[in-house]
């Protein structure tokens, strides 16, 4: 029973920890009216969740493998609380920063997920439940579109605070539901990171998911500042359009693992990256909001396939150091959401308009399309030289 219930479970607490990831960006329109920010400082304000929610990923991997899903997903839930509370009390730039930097343990807990589930299901299956697994994405369309509505009635403060009572809510339920018996590896961090670092499918596996799920975090973080900053739309509309964002690419990400696992994964990447290549070029030129629109959606579409599809092939290459190699290629994701919100800003402020940074979001896609093409063929003759 407790193995059944171990998806739903883990996929519902990733939606918390999501929606707690973006508390901050999804009330920004809010927070401004009561706290004074610099473009600048609502940039950075917004962004930095994404730090340790990147770069806590690698560790977090690593102890799910030694310690299982349900002492992490428990310790992370509890811990968010305070950042959760000292937010909702915040007064300054730098209250937001400190409580903002925490926040980041929200996102962190993807790289839990993704190392306990295979366990669970056999190798042609891993595409398709980390897919289902990634829909706990969907927690940061729940925030970006229920909190200005929310704040609208009650504040923000105390939209803020009923985030409180979730987490403490899924914090029970993982220790009484989660799995105590969960298989675990006892190798030490050291020497799962000295086994991969070396090996350059990693380092290729990781720039993929920094353009796809990278794409998928500035966007929902960008988005609802932009809308309402560039195109004037009210912060209500500009959260139901960013969760639209949101939705399609995150529901789309079981179907990019499903493909993943019938199909060639490294083809699906190739449409995949041609398709966020055309729709950077495109948001370059987007004269008006309509343009724009269809630009956002075909990069929703493109990286919430391509997201799935990354976490089909790393335990197809990395089955004995899974917890090491999903928190690397899922921190490296993270990352990849952090610098184009600032990117987006300077750029802006240097030349008055956001084409470049979106330009540049074409181009290493392109350069990720040229890659995934290189190891499809190195993947090619491999099998070759196997049947000679």
């Amino acid at each position: 029973m407790k193995n059944k219930i171990q998806l739903p479970l883990q996929t519902s607490s990733l939606v918390i920890g999501f929606m707690v990831w973006v508390l901050i960006s999804s009330l920004m329109p809010s927070i401004q009216e009561d706290i004074t920010l610099t473009s600048g400082q609502a940039s950075i304000v917004t962004a930095i969740p994404v730090i340790l929610g990147s770069l806590l990923r690698i560790p977090i991997g690593f102890y799910t493998d030694r310690f299982g899903a349900r002492t992490l997903f428990v310790i992370s839930l509890i811990a968010l609380l305070f950042p959760v509370f000292y937010i909702s009390i915040a007064e300054s730039f730098v209250d937001l920063v400190i409580g903002g930097l925490l926040l980041g343990i929200g996102g962190a807990t993807f790289s839990i997920g993704v190392t306990s589930l295979p366990k669970y299901y056999p190798k042609e299956k891993h595409g398709f439940v980390n897919g289902i697994y990634g829909v706990g994405n969907i927690g940061t369309a729940l925030t970006t579109f229920g909190a200005p509505v929310l704040a609208q009635s009650i504040g923000w403060q105390n939209t803020v605070r009923t985030f409180l009572l979730l987490l403490a809510l899924f914090a029970v339920l993982n220790f009484i539901f989660g799995d105590r018996n969960e298989l675990k590896s006892k190798k030490s961090m050291m020497e799962q990171i000295k086994g991969v670092y070396t090996n350059s499918t990693l380092w290729f596996l990781s720039l993929f998911y920094f353009i796809t799920f990278g794409s998928f975090v500035a966007f929902t973080i960008f988005l609802p500042s932009f809308l309402v900053d560039h195109y004037h739309l009210e912060p209500v509309d500009a959260g139901m359009r960013t969760a639209g964002f949101i939705v399609i690419a995150t529901l789309l990400r079981p179907i990019g693992g499903f493909l993943g696992d019938k199909f060639n994964p490294f083809i699906i990447l190739m449409w995949v990256f041609l398709g966020v290549t055309l729709s950077g070029i495109l948001l370059s030129f987007s004269p008006n909001i309509e343009w724009y629109t269809v630009g956002a959606l075909a990069v929703g579409i493109a990286v919430g396939i391509g997201n799935g599809t990354v976490f089909k092939l790393v335990p197809l290459y990395f089955s004995k150091q899974a917890g090491i190699v999903n928190g690397v290629v899922s921190a490296m994701g993270g990352l990849g959401g952090f610098f184009p919100p600032l990117l987006l800003t300077g750029v802006n402020l240097i030349t008055g308009h956001h084409a470049i940074a979106f330009m540049l979001l074409s181009e290493f896609s392109l350069a990720s399309l040229i890659i995934v093409i290189f190891m499809y063929y190195q993947e090619r003759l491999k099998d070759e030289g196997r049947l000679k």
